[in-house]
């Protein structure tokens, strides 16, 4: 099937002309070029219009079916599609009615209904919420919109590409994050047009290999169950249009775990001052963990969406702060008497380590009388022999005190 990429640019040039999109911003990342060794660059589509790059996909489909007389359209969405065609249906005049999985985060769902769309919630996976969209697009007499197996929709997110090879000369590898596949099918075509010896590389989360093993055995295949982290990336199977684009353009899949997404968007938020969700961090993912060999290389990492919900965002930083050793849990058994914990809490100020919350335990059946259990987590600076000295401090109170793992 063709790919209207030339259409698609004309389209989303004339947008971003407009003001109604962006052209996002090609960084290079001092931090992970000189942890990698290689010349490491970051593509900005979290900063896009409505948090990611479906907007693109979206308004090419959307004029295509607008002219041909249509007033509405039907699509399912785990969350940046939606707001994609939400807010294209807005630009473009049209009624948008999305179906979203039950599960998808409040801040994907709110967002949606704000740009103007009928939202209705149905199913707790993609494929559950996509068989719905189809009976309503039945029923109603509206076009489907897919999100990634449309080729308008291909076109569209291939304009990421274009946008690569005009802003970075001579770039070797770009490394996409894959769900249904219409961002990397883009892409990948988009690129190999301009240079075939650009290496392209997907990624997957290990929860969620659809591309990855339908690649492997050369036929499309549905998984059973999904369970991941990244629910921007969370299908159980790719489209026939992107798994026939991808097997003749993109020249590997790598897949990556739930920990490495998340390291990867504290390394962002941390190194990089940029939120990325979690499916937009897999790119990011795939380089820490060495999944995809980048040495003495130009690479491209596509930051495909920022739509992280405030309260996973929250989780990603405490667990990597824990992680590495910045968020701490000390845990003790102390006399329950007056001035006991104060004490205790003394050696921690004399190391500048900040208490964060304090809990109590007086009541487990299995301590000592007149003790009490005591939980301190608590912010430690990271320098070298710390713990173990505030350890020492506490031993020396006569107090028995273990770090937490």
């Amino acid at each position: 099937m063709e790919i209207p990429l030339d259409k698609a640019v004309e389209v989303v040039r004339r947008h971003q002309n407009a003001g109604n999109i962006i052209r996002t911003p090609l960084i290079r990342s001092g931090y992970l070029s000189e942890a990698l060794g290689s010349a490491v660059y970051l593509k900005l589509e979290c900063l896009q219009r409505t948090g990611s790059f479906k907007v693109r996909g979206a308004l090419v489909a959307l004029e295509h079916v607008k002219s041909g007389g249509v007033t509405g359209v039907v699509t399912a969405s785990a969350g940046n599609h939606a707001q994609g065609v939400a807010y294209a249906s807005r630009l473009l005049g049209l009624e948008a009615t999305i179906v979203m999985p039950v599960y998808t985060p409040w801040v994907k769902v709110h967002r949606t209904r704000d740009y103007g769309a009928k939202v209705l919630l149905h199913g707790e996976t993609y494929q559950e919420a996509e068989q719905e969209a189809l009976r309503l697009s039945r029923d109603v007499g509206a076009p489907y919109v897919h999100a990634y197996d449309d080729p308008h929709v291909v076109a569209g997110q291939g304009t990421v590409g274009i946008e690569i090879i005009e802003d970075l000369n001579e770039v070797d590898v770009v490394v996409v994050p894959v769900g249904g596949g219409g961002l990397i099918s883009g892409i990948a075509y988009a690129v190999k047009q301009k240079n075939p010896n650009v290496k392209v590389v997907g990624v997957q989360s290990e929860g969620a290999p659809s591309a990855y093993i339908s690649l492997k055995e050369g036929r499309i295949v549905s998984l059973d169950n999904i369970d991941t982290i990244a629910e921007g990336i969370s299908v159980k199977k790719i489209g026939r249009l992107t798994f026939e684009v991808m097997r003749t353009y993109v020249d590997d899949v790598v897949l990556v775990s739930d920990a490495d997404i998340v390291h990867a968007m504290y390394v962002m938020l941390e190194h990089g001052k940029v939120v990325v969700e979690a499916a937009g961090a897999a790119s990011v993912a795939a380089l820490i963990s060495r999944k995809v060999d980048v040495t003495g290389k130009k690479v491209v990492a596509v930051l495909s969406g920022g739509n992280v919900d405030p309260t996973m965002l929250v989780r990603v930083v405490t667990r990597e702060m824990a992680r590495t050793g910045r968020l701490v849990r000390f845990r003790g058994e102390i006399p329950d008497v007056p001035g006991t914990l104060m004490r205790a809490l003394s050696v921690l100020a004399r190391h500048n380590i900040n208490v964060v919350e304090i809990y109590h335990e007086r009541y487990d059946p299995l301590q000592r009388p007149n003790y009490a259990y005591v939980v301190i987590v608590a912010e430690a600076p990271p320098e070298p022999g710390v713990i173990r000295s505030v350890m020492e401090g506490l031993k020396g109170l006569g107090y028995r005190f273990w770090v937490e793992t």
